[in-house]
C-alpha cells in the first residue's frame, strides 16, 4: 500500500467506532509478536490534559537524550502526527509499510480491531523498529478497557484531570470514572495523579496500595506564576526558578506541575535527567490546536477543548489574558456532549458567534446552536462551512479584534488548514 491507501484502509474500519476490550489487540499484537514487550512507557489516561502533559514530558525526555516515542489521539492537521519519535512525526513510507505488514494480520482475525486499535499496533511497532528508549503513551478512552493498556506495567502511570465524559461507557460519577481509568496502574509502576478532589485521590490510592504503586500528588500550588503574553507564559517553581512554557492558559500550569512530578517520579527510577533538560524540554514543548495563536492582526486564538471542564479552563484563560474585552468566537460542539453547559461558559464572553458543524456525525447542527445564543441575546450565525465561519470571523473582529474558535478537536485542523491557505 502507499500513504494514501494506508489512509484509506485506516478509514475503512472506522464505523466500528470505539469498542472498549483487551481481547482484539491482545490477539494482534501476539500475531506480531508482542513489540510492546520490548518498550518501556509512561502511560497518560484521564479527561481533560493528557494531550499536554504528554507533550511536556516528551519533549523534557528527549532534551535528556532519550529516544522518545509519543502517541497521541486525535489528530489536528494529518495522521502521521499520532505516531512519533522525538518530536518527528512516522514517516508517510514508513507509516504505509508498517500498516502493510500488519493488515493481513488484522484481515486475517474474526473479530477484527477498531480503527484505535490497529493505530495502537502500528504505533508499537514502529516504536519497537526504532529502539525508542521510553514512549509516552496516551490513552484513547478509559483506561482499564482501552486498547493502549495492552501494556505491562509502565515505568510511571499517570492520571489526569477527571471529569464526567465518556459517561455511558466509563460510568456516571467521577469516582467511578477514577476506577475504570485506575485499570492503567500495575504492580510495581509508580502513579502519578493531578491533585484533585479526595474521593477520586481515595479511589486512585487504594488501587495503588493494592498494586505496590508509589503515589506521587502533583502539587499546583508550587507553581507560582509570573506573566503571560501570547507567545509563551512564566512561572516559578521551586528548585527551578523561572520557568516558561509556550502553551498558553491557566489550566496549562495545572498540567506541567502533573509533567514535573512525572520527571520527578522518572528521576527516583534512576533516569538521568538535568535541570536544564526540563527547563529547555519546557520552553520547546509543541502542542498544536491547544491555546494555539495562529494569526497576530487580529489575534486568533484555537482550542480544541470540547467538554465542559475544557470549557471552563479555556474560557478563564481568556478572562486572564483579556480581562472584559469581548470576542468573536467560531463554535461547533458534539450534540453527546453537555452542550448547554459549554454553551453557558462562552455566552459572557462573547461579542458574537459563529456557529459551524464540526465533521462528525455526532455534531450539533449549527443551525440549533445558533438559536440557542440567538435566545439568549447574543448575535449568533450559522455558518456552511468552516471556510465561510473563518472569513466571516476576520470580517467581523477587524485587525484589532480577537477571535477564538473551540468547541471540537474535530474543526481545529480544518480551520488550521484553511487559514494557511487564504491568509
Amino acid at each position: 500500500m502507499n500513504y494514501q491507501e494506508t489512509l484509506d484502509y485506516i478509514a475503512s474500519i472506522n464505523w466500528k467506532g470505539s469498542v472498549l476490550g483487551l481481547e482484539r489487540i491482545r490477539t494482534l499484537l501476539n500475531m506480531l509478536g508482542n513489540p510492546q514487550k520490548d518498550l518501556k512507557f509512561v502511560h497518560i489516561g484521564g479527561t481533560n490534559g493528557k494531550g499536554s502533559t504528554a507533550a511536556f514530558t516528551s519533549s523534557v525526555l528527549v532534551e535528556a537524550g532519550l529516544k522518545v516515542g509519543l502517541f497521541i489521539s486525535p489528530y489536528i492537521e494529518v495522521f502521521n502526527e499520532r505516531m512519533q519519535i522525538n518530536n518527528e512525526y512516522i514517516s508517510d513510507d514508513e507509516l504505509a509499510e508498517i500498516t502493510s505488514y500488519i493488515r493481513p494480520f488484522a484481515d486475517s482475525m474474526e473479530d477484527k480491531p477498531t480503527e484505535f486499535e490497529l493505530n495502537t499496533a502500528i504505533s508499537l511497532v514502529y516504536y519497537q523498529r526504532n529502539a525508542c528508549d521510553i514512549v509516552v503513551f496516551e490513552v484513547g478512552m478509559g483506561g482499564e478497557l482501552d486498547s493502549t493498556n495492552v501494556i505491562d506495567s509502565p515505568e510511571v502511570a499517570v492520571i489526569t484531570a477527571i471529569g464526567l465524559d465518556h459517561t455511558v461507557e466509563l460510568g456516571d460519577t467521577i469516582e467511578k470514572i477514577a476506577a475504570t481509568k485506575s485499570g492503567i496502574i500495575k504492580e510495581g509502576c509508580s502513579t502519578v495523579l493531578y491533585k484533585q478532589v479526595e474521593s477520586v485521590t481515595e479511589v486512585i490510592a487504594e488501587r495503588c496500595k493494592k498494586v505496590n504503586s508509589r503515589l506521587y500528588i502533583s502539587e499546583p500550588e508550587n507553581v507560582k506564576f509570573t506573566g503571560v503574553c501570547v507567545d509563551y507564559q512564566s512561572f516559578e517553581y521551586p528548585g527551578y526558578g523561572e520557568l516558561r512554557i509556550p502553551l498558553i492558559g491557566g489550566y496549562q500550569l495545572q498540567n506541567v506541575a502533573v509533567a514535573l512530578k512525572v520527571i520527578e517520579a522518572l528521576r527516583d527510577r534512576g533516569y538521568d535527567i538535568s535541570d536544564e533538560a526540563v527547563r529547555n524540554g519546557l520552553a520547546k514543548t509543541k502542542w498544536p490546536g491547544r491555546f494555539e495563536v495562529i494569526n497576530k492582526d487580529p489575534l486568533f486564538i484555537v482550542d480544541g477543548a470540547h467538554n465542559p471542564h475544557g470549557i471552563k479552563a479555556t474560557t478563564s484563560s481568556l478572562k486572564d489574558i483579556f480581562k472584559d474585552e469581548k470576542l468573536t468566537f467560531i463554535f461547533g460542539v458534539m450534540a453527546d456532549k453537555d452542550y448547554m453547559d459549554m454553551v453557558n461558559q462562552v455566552a459572557p464572553l462573547a461579542k458574537e458567534v459563529l456557529c459551524v458543524t464540526p465533521d462528525n456525525p455526532r455534531a450539533l447542527e449549527a443551525a440549533e446552536l445558533a438559536k440557542i445564543y440567538e435566545g439568549m441575546g447574543i448575535p449568533a450565525t450559522p455558518c456552511a462551512s468552516i471556510g465561510e465561519a473563518v472569513d466571516m470571523a476576520f470580517e467581523k473582529a477587524g485587525k484589532d479584534g480577537i477571535i477564538c474558535a473551540l468547541g471540537s478537536l474535530y474543526q481545529i485542523g480544518d480551520i488550521k488548514r484553511y487559514k494557511k491557505k487564504n491568509y
